[in-house]
């Protein structure tokens, strides 16, 4: 491949959920090098394990047939695509993709799996402590049914290097999408730390998708954004020493601003300093960030070190069912209503339910359901409230009649109604640390 001085790569997802429309635009009229697409969080992955714990040959993201679909003809034409869409079941997912390229037309398109986060023989030979309790995996009463390691830019890196149009992985780490498009293109080692951290820096600008370009900035009337019906998804023009340039197409709504990208830049970071990642500890402290123009922003100075000796792993735990209902009330009244069937479900549940429960919540939505104990009382009684309660319990008929109980309220305090109950499984999440020498990934390519 001929050395590079710059790569332009956009971002297409930010959560299993995410809007695919302003990722099209960007793979249509970007001038994309490549498209990255992130789709997991611990709840993403979790729900992927249930998922394939019903069908095994599921567990991937549930839009992977429409990002076949839509994008599979833009890798055909060049575009690289990379994704950990494969979540519980990359194989699957690369199996399938291979599937509607054949189907679409596009022939044996070069798509490459990244496997090796499944550690879960590893994990429970182990009996690690989980971060979330400070004892055993063992202790839990819940039986342990996943267990996936952050993977880094490596193995995506690799299967680029062996002729992918398309790698799906599993839990491969969001920033670590982009720095193996890095990395791939420009020749990046693997440990080239300073260029790492700040290409660490540029995946984790990009990996929330639309809430750089103003989505999770926006708040009236301190911070108005424009266009947030049409919002675009990011691209970033990266050197080859990693410095970037952040924007978005010029049509899309939202803004690309140095506070837009600051505030990206903090989200969800423990110490700016020591950035822990699969790939490099990168170091936020002296990164600058500077407008260029409109819509474009500088991004520059991240740094890094060594990655720790250690990979985060998401255990997931079966535990049962979570029974969830809630039925409203409204006009005036409804707040005291509402607290009468509130103490009303509470004396059934401790009556009737109590001792086959794990945890028991009870919330008046638009009242204290965020808040809790902590809300401030209002000084008019809202004339619209929702009551919910959910429940944690081994015991899917307890589940079931703990929901019921809601729906009974029908014939409780005047004036309820509309009624939503659910039972689902419940798989809980916990995290602990491998050491990295146990986790082996390798790159796989569907028939």
């Amino acid at each position: 491949m001929a050395p590079r001085t710059t790569v332009r790569i956009g971002w297409g997802s930010a959560y299993a959920d995410d809007n695919l429309d302003p990722a099209e635009d960007l793979a249509r009229w970007g001038q994309l090098d490549a498209l990255c697409f992130d789709a997991l969080a611990e709840r993403t992955l979790a729900l992927a394990h249930v998922r394939r714990q019903a069908d095994p040959e599921s567990g991937y993201d549930l839009r992977l047939d429409e990002f076949g679909r839509r994008f599979l003809p833009y890798a055909a034409r060049g575009l690289t695509l990379v994704t950990n869409m494969g979540a519980a079941n990359p194989r699957a997912a690369g199996q399938r993709l291979k599937t509607l390229a054949r189907q679409l037309g596009l022939g044996n398109m070069a798509i490459a799996v990244v496997e090796g986060d499944d550690v879960l023989a590893a994990v429970k030979a182990m009996d690690p402590l989980l971060q979330e309790t400070g004892a055993p995996l063992s202790a839990l009463r819940g039986r342990v049914v996943s267990a996936n390691a952050y993977l880094g830019a490596d193995p995506v890196v690799a299967a680029l290097a062996q002729g992918a149009r398309v790698v799906v992985g599993g839990r491969i780490a969001d920033p670590s999408l982009g720095l193996a498009v890095m990395s791939h293109f420009f020749g990046w080692g693997p440990e080239d730390w300073e260029r790492r951290g700040q290409g660490i820096v540029v995946g984790h600008v990009l990996e929330c998708g639309s809430q750089v370009t103003g989505g999770n900035f926006a708040d009236p009337p301190y911070r108005v954004v424009p266009g947030l019906d049409r919002l675009g998804m990011p691209w970033a023009e990266v050197a080859e020493d990693g410095s970037a340039i952040i924007s978005k197409l010029p049509e899309a709504g939202g803004y690309v601003t140095v506070n837009t990208v600051k505030a990206q830049l903090v989200y969800e970071i423990h110490d700016p300093a020591r950035y822990y990642t699969p790939d490099v500890t990168a170091d936020f402290t002296a990164v600058e960030v500077s407008n260029v123009g409109p819509n474009r922003v500088s991004l520059r100075g991240g740094r890094g070190t060594p990655p720790p000796a250690t990979l985060k792993v998401l255990v997931g735990v079966d535990e049962g069912y979570h029974g969830e209902a809630e039925i409203g009330f409204a006009g005036p009244g409804a707040y005291d209503r509402a607290r009468l069937c509130q103490d009303v479900l509470v004396s059934r549940y401790d009556r009737l339910y109590r001792g086959d429960c794990q945890d028991m919540r009870i919330d008046l939505i638009g009242v204290n359901a965020t808040y809790g104990p902590a809300a401030r009382p209002s000084a008019v009684p809202p004339e619209e409230v929702r009551v919910r309660m959910a429940v944690a319990t081994y015991d899917r008929e307890v589940a079931e009649r703990v929901t019921r109980e809601v729906e009974w309220q029908y014939f409780g305090p005047a004036g309820a109604g509309g009624v939503r109950r659910r039972v689902t499984p419940r798989l809980a999440m916990y995290s602990t640390v491998i050491d990295r020498e146990r986790v082996k990934p390798r790159v796989v390519w569907p028939d």
